[in-house]
């Protein structure tokens, strides 16, 4: 009997893979891996330093350009208010006046300023206007009065005051009449001072801040003068105050404001970190509607806090 064997069944190779080529290996080895997914606390992070970028961005916006808006609401509530007093007898006279209180208009033809002068030349106090400098006496008395005014940031109302020249006209109204000055002449750090007002005539002194070079505006590093004068003054009422805090001073700044600088930041940052949360569970749409106002205020308050560490007439 044959026995049939049958057939073995075939055997399938193993087919080795074919080698890569050099070019292939080493476009695997310039490849990086994929970077692994940020972290939460590296998201506040980063998010934390985003907005640090944007607020620095926001402070020079602010101080060119929506410190003028400021200034021009300011300006526009206490014209109002002095206006007021003066039809009802009550502007202020001094010898003491609160600070920021309006005392005085001031206008200057030759450079197209109108402005309402407020008590006070600290660094806040300047944010509204033209300041009047309190241990001399109000524009248009008997005297000499010193007025400080910015150069470059909110309004700027004393921008141009280096091209006034002598003969041009100053006009001061305040409680007690108004005042015609006549500029004597401009004067910088150094140079030699007018002489002495005649009997019983009113010296009027505008002061900013001035600089030479392209960025003379933001970096300024002396103070021009104008000295003007009128030939009648006013009476001028007695106990002036015999000085001032260096703060008030010509291109001082305070430190006052820093721990409230110190308050804004701390929450500006909390309401960063809040946003962040916050976006884990809502849409970005409604984070940015609740989120945009406060962090809108947050950063002007902070702006205007940190503006009252900068000397006074920048």
């Amino acid at each position: 009997m044959t026995t049939t064997v049958p057939d073995a069944a075939p055997t399938v190779a193993a087919t080795a893979p074919a080698p890569a080529s050099a070019e292939e290996t080493g476009r695997r080895r310039r490849t990086p891996p994929p970077p692994p997914p940020p972290s939460e606390s590296g998201m506040v992070v980063n998010a934390t330093l985003t907005v640090v970028a944007l607020l620095c961005l926001w402070l020079v916006v602010h101080l060119l350009f929506l410190g003028a808006v400021s200034h021009d609401r300011a300006q526009s509530l206490l014209h109002s208010e002095l206006r007021s007093q003066l039809a009802g007898a009550t502007a202020p006279v001094g010898p003491v006046t609160e600070p920021g209180a309006p005392v005085a208009l001031l206008s200057i033809p030759a450079i197209g300023v109108e402005e309402t002068v407020v008590e006070g030349t600290a660094a806040g106090d300047l944010f509204a206007g033209p300041g009047h400098r309190r241990d001399t006496v109000l524009p248009g008395q008997v005297g000499a009065s010193t007025l400080y005014g910015r150069s470059t940031t909110y309004g700027a109302p004393f921008r141009d005051l280096d091209r006034l020249a002598a003969g041009d006209l100053i006009k001061v109204t305040m409680a007690q009449g108004k005042v015609t000055f006549r500029v004597l002449g401009l004067r910088h750090d150094g140079d030699p001072l007018p002489q002495p007002a005649a009997q019983g005539a009113a010296r009027l002194t505008l002061v900013t801040a001035a600089g030479e070079g392209r960025f003379a505006r933001m970096m300024p590093g002396s103070t021009v003068y104008v000295d003007a004068e009128a030939a009648q003054g006013f009476p001028a009422p007695a106990g002036l105050s015999p000085s001032v805090p260096e703060s008030e001073e010509a291109m001082k700044s305070g430190t006052e404001a820093l721990p409230l600088l110190t308050l804004w930041l701390a929450l500006l940052i909390g309401l960063v970190v809040a946003t962040q949360l916050a976006r884990q569970r809502w849409t970005r749409t409604q984070v940015w509607v609740v989120g945009c106002a406060p962090l809108l205020a947050l950063s002007w308050l902070t702006t205007d806090t940190a503006m009252r560490l900068l000397p006074n007439l920048i």
